[in-house]
């Protein structure tokens, strides 16, 4: 089904409610719960009748703070098909810029998930704003809204803004990308397409909701295009291949951190299901960050999946580049232009040849228009013809492939996780005994990239490796304590006092 450029999420959801009611679009695997189109149509009117007894009107923003469910599923596209803008909070972010996100966001209503509840109320405290708070369990498959007696749907536009995302920024302070109802549809449209998905197709992905792989490859897509998501909690190394092969998945969603685990273990403890069993699935797909060729090459050997590598970003809808499925892909290429225009360009804007690099640059029906209440941001981020900055440096060989060959943005990308160095800085810098700090992302096996700090200490006071690492776990929390501490005389500095954070790189350890 190809739907037009005017139509939106909710036509989608009243298409497939319609031609295949009780097709399954969720499966919760730890429940065993189905959320099925029908369902969703029905759970959506209940929510916008429950929002509007709440105050909560046509374009509002409603927060999500949830792991992975089947209610968190209905949730994310319920809001969006009942004219609401969905918003959902990454549960890796510290308190303080989750705070800071539940303020600017402008959220009416926010949904917490139970085990979420100590950081939530944490960040809550720190906000400056008012808005409700409603526990919901993720696996529950009834909820407060649906006590309500539904209503019809609002008449939605495609502009109307569907998606409020918040990415970080190489200062620490997050961006909020609006994306709208046309964005995911485009988006949508264009994987469905690449990949020829049909209703008949099933995926298997644990990316979190709060994640826009998550939301626009592995939710938003499937939806559009009228098939089933398996949506696991998290991912689990021991069960990845038998939700596989239980749930009958027709293609996987991957990102490099997912590969190299599945690869240690087929390796250590072999972990390798009758490939006969997996001949089901038709590919697996691979973003968020760069996959190393020799685990691309490894994977399909040990399993026999061919593995199609791409790459996204939130202000594209998670669409940039994709390899095609056939014998032209490349090993260490994201491939070629998907559903959208791509040039690489000079620091003066001007457009570059093959084989040349330059900063990688974007324009399409699916990316934003602008960023949520930053016109500065959004002024810097676009050209005058409305090309997209990305801040990749990369370039395109003679076929039309393309490449990432660094950055311009000092962004680190841990298992797809984009992680400011600044504000790993800054927490440092709580530490009493630190006088400087500075990370830097350095290359990693298992997750793309990890954190390498390097700190320098007060005068006269001592603190271990360890008391630091604890001391960031506690402030940062897991995702963002660095890995790698060095303790140095003084960090490099350039002639304007900035931190010359390329030169931290010479005290890698590998």
């Amino acid at each position: 089904m190809i739907f037009q450029s005017n139509q939106h999420l909710q036509d989608v959801l009243r298409h497939w409610a319609s031609v295949q009611p009780d097709h399954a679009l969720i499966v919760a695997p730890e429940t065993g719960d189905v959320l099925t189109y029908a369902q969703l149509l029905d759970e959506s009117q209940y929510l916008n009748a429950w929002l509007d007894q709440e105050g909560i009107g046509h374009g509002k923003h409603v927060g999500m703070y949830m792991h992975n469910g089947r209610q968190t599923a209905a949730l994310f596209l319920a809001t969006m098909a009942a004219g609401r803008v969905i918003t959902p909070f990454n549960l890796q972010a510290p308190i303080d810029q989750l705070a800071w996100t539940l303020d600017h966001s402008d959220i009416e209503i926010v949904f917490y998930a139970p085990n979420n509840k100590d950081s939530f109320f944490s960040a809550l405290q720190k906000t400056q704003r008012q808005f409700k708070v409603i526990e919901l369990d993720p696996d529950a498959t009834s909820s407060i809204y649906m006590n309500s007696r539904p209503s019809d749907l609002p008449r939605l536009q495609a502009e109307q803004a569907a998606l409020l995302m918040y990415t970080s920024g190489t200062t620490g302070t997050p961006k909020g990308v609006l994306l709208s109802h046309a964005n995911l549809m485009y988006a949508g449209k264009s994987v469905s397409e690449w990949h020829q998905l049909t209703p008949q197709d099933i995926v298997l992905s644990s990316l979190p909701i709060y994640h826009i792989n998550g939301q626009s490859i592995a939710t938003v897509t499937p939806f559009y295009s009228g098939g089933t998501i398996i949506a696991p909690h998290h991912f689990s190394v021991s069960q990845w291949w038998d939700q596989a092969i239980r749930y009958k998945a027709t293609w996987i969603n991957m990102v490099p951190t997912i590969i190299a685990y599945l690869i240690n273990a087929a390796k250590k403890d072999g972990r390798i299901p009758p490939l006969q069993e997996l001949k089901r699935i038709r590919f697996g797909r691979s973003a968020s960050a760069p996959l190393p060729p020799e685990h691309h090459r490894e994977f399909e050997k040990l399993f026999g999946i061919t593995v199609i590598e791409a790459m996204g970003m939130t202000e594209s809808s998670s669409l940039v580049f994709c390899n095609p499925q056939d014998e032209r892909r490349r090993y260490g290429s994201p491939g070629l232009p998907c559903g959208v225009e791509a040039k690489v360009v000079d620091a003066e804007g001007n457009t570059l040849g093959d084989e040349t690099i330059g900063e990688l640059c974007l324009r399409g029906n699916n990316v934003m228009k602008a960023y949520y209440k930053g016109d500065a941001e959004t002024k810097k981020a676009f050209d005058r013809e409305g090309w997209l900055k990305t801040g990749d440096l990369g370039k395109r060989d003679r076929d039309g492939f393309y490449f990432v060959t660094g950055r311009l943005k000092e962004l680190i990308i841990k298992g797809g996780e984009n992680i400011a160095p600044r504000e790993v800085d800054e927490g440092l810098l709580k530490h009493p005994a630190v006088l400087d700090a500075a990370v830097v992302g350095v290359p990693d096996e298992n997750y793309g990239q990890e954190i390498m700090a390097c700190v320098v200490l007060r005068d006269g006071i001592n603190c271990t490796e360890k008391e630091l690492r604890d001391f960031c776990l506690e402030k940062l929390g897991k995702m963002r304590t660095p890995k790698y501490l060095k303790f140095v005389a003084d960090l490099p500095r350039g002639a304007s006092g900035k931190v010359q954070r390329l030169k931290l790189l010479d005290l890698y350890p590998h």
